[in-house]
């Protein structure tokens, strides 16, 4: 084999590596999937297993200017208890989950979304 043959075989092989690299997907959100507390979809969110629902914080989070604890889109003095501790997301919540995340390519050329915004009616959202 010629020594520039050899060099343009080597050059393809690692364009095709890097493409198939930047192509990898990460795994999809589905009713079919079960999810603990607090599992993060950038993006999306974090997983409150009791109310199969993304929130923008933590299950239980502590505000300490509100005295208050964050969990199911509501505040509370106490954390919530519950012995449900994973659990799969309603369809709905899937359905938000996959629009709203941002750790996967979308396609396209350049950047036609203007973002999201958390109202957008949907009550698993709010804060």
């Amino acid at each position: 084999m010629k020594r520039s043959q050899s060099i343009r075989l080597l050059l393809l092989g690692g364009l095709s590596t890097v493409a198939l690299t930047g192509c990898q997907q990460k795994p999809s959100v589905s009713t079919g999937n079960v999810y603990t507390n607090n599992f993060y979809v950038p993006g999306t969110g974090y997983y409150h297993a009791p109310f199969r629902n993304w929130y923008a914080l933590p299950y239980n989070h502590f505000d300490p200017l509100k005295q208050l604890y964050f969990y199911g889109g509501q505040w509370g003095p106490q954390p919530f208890e519950s012995i449900t501790n994973l659990s799969s997301p309603t369809p709905e919540a899937v359905q938000l989950a996959q629009n709203t995340r941002t750790d996967i390519s979308r396609g396209g050329f350049g950047n036609s979304y203007g973002g999201h915004s958390w109202g957008g009616g949907y009550s698993g959202f709010h804060s």
